[in-house]
């Protein structure tokens, strides 16, 4: 008991550490927090105990919801309005260019074509908390930034769809044939999340702040962001989305208050350092080491795919030249999500389980470095963004 409640102090007090690291060395507080993760995991130094991972599921579970709440905020109308047709074309573009581009590529160099397919449904995953923490922190504003956030709120759902018809697919080459239940659970697991997002946030965007005059209360952000985790896994749905859609609904019904949320990102903090710490200690680094070739390949190909992606939905969507050239790159983060495709991934393809966990821990530790680095070099080199 002692051991956690140092290790929780330690750990939190880390955090206010990489927050000023970050301000005088311009590395985004992400990459630092994994950093040190890796740094302080069992794979190098052995300072976290093997206890805390015990919370990790639980743990990453609850920021991504909170973080899915708080990207459901892009879609207002009036930010739809104003940014919607960029939004659709660049996440559309980014992830058909991955699925095409990675499974593509992977597929033509070797790998058995079930692997290519489950590994490209993977590579469309994106980092919300990684992006939406770097934007917070570069103090980014304008069209860009609103673009990104969208992207990123709807990217993860087109991703969602994707991956799961693409373990359908796969299991159907895998085994010679496509079985039924699998395409009513990949349509329960995407339709059910949205059905449930509308259920949570029609009553919610009517009840919210009614309690007191203003925005809504802490106990009634946490209930809400509780409640959709929990019936998601419950019912089987993808709490990602279910989070997102009642985020939405509320921010576009809720006229009540200015501010859907406010008391969700007051409360966010502790969990998503908690989460990125974790996450870098998770990495075992004897299982990235016989990665070789094919993670070397893996990574390039998700680099090229975000990038032209990108670049072809920034063009299709009205995107200046510059803003479409950086959008694929801002786009390079991955955490949780990937790493619960690739669980989901080897429980399907239960043949190609060591490679699949290998080659996404080993690669998302990667992207998560990076991404926040590419994300934050891109909101100082654009203009109007309001990063400094």
């Amino acid at each position: 008991m002692a051991q956690a409640f140092i290790m929780l102090g330690v750990l939190f007090l880390a955090g206010l550490a990489a927050d000023a690291l970050g301000a005088r060395t311009r590395l985004p507080r992400v990459t630092l927090l994994l950093v040190l993760g890796i740094v302080a995991g069992p794979s190098v130094l052995g300072l976290i105990p093997e206890t805390a991972f015990d919370w990790y599921e639980a743990l990453s579970t609850v920021a991504l919801t909170l973080v899915a709440f708080l990207l459901g905020e892009a879609f207002t109308a009036e930010k739809l309005r104003a940014h919607g047709r960029a939004i659709l074309s660049v996440s559309l573009g980014v992830v058909l260019a991955t699925l095409a581009g990675v499974g593509l590529g992977l597929w033509l160099l070797g790998v058995p074509p079930e692997l290519a397919i489950a590994l490209a449904a993977i590579a469309t995953a994106t980092d919300p908390a990684a992006t939406g923490e770097t934007l917070r922190e570069a103090g980014a504003r304008g069209p860009f930034a609103e673009t990104l956030k969208g992207v990123v709120a709807i990217d993860d759902a087109w991703g969602m769809m994707a991956f799961a018809l693409a373990i359908v697919v796969a299991q159907g080459i895998a085994a010679g044939v496509v079985e039924a239940h699998h395409v009513t659970q990949a349509l329960w697991e995407v339709g059910g999340a949205f059905a449930l997002g509308l259920g949570l946030g029609l009553p919610a965007a009517y009840l919210t702040g009614r309690l007191r005059p203003g925005e809504p209360t802490r106990l009634e952000a946490l209930g809400l962001v509780f409640l959709a985790a929990g019936l998601s896994l419950w019912l089987g749905l993808s709490f990602l989305l279910a989070a997102m859609t009642t985020g939405a609904v509320i921010a576009n019904l809720a006229s009540h208050h200015d501010r859907a949320f406010s008391e969700i990102e007051a409360i966010e903090t502790p969990f998503l350092v908690l989460f990125f710490v974790l996450a870098g200690a998770a990495i075992d680094w004897r299982s990235v080491v016989g990665l070789g070739a094919l993670g070397a390949l893996y990574v390039g190909l998700r680099v090229a795919a975000r990038v032209a992606g990108g670049w072809v939905g920034g063009q299709i969507g009205g995107m200046g030249a510059r803003e479409s050239l950086w959008i694929g790159p801002s786009l390079l983060a991955q955490a949780g999500v990937a790493v619960g495709m690739a669980l989901v991934a080897a429980q399907a393809l239960p043949e190609h389980a060591d490679t699949i966990l290998a080659l996404t821990i080993g690669t998302t530790v990667l992207f998560e470095l990076l991404g926040p680095l590419a994300l934050m070099r891109a909101v100082r080199s654009l203009p109007g963004t309001g990063a400094n």
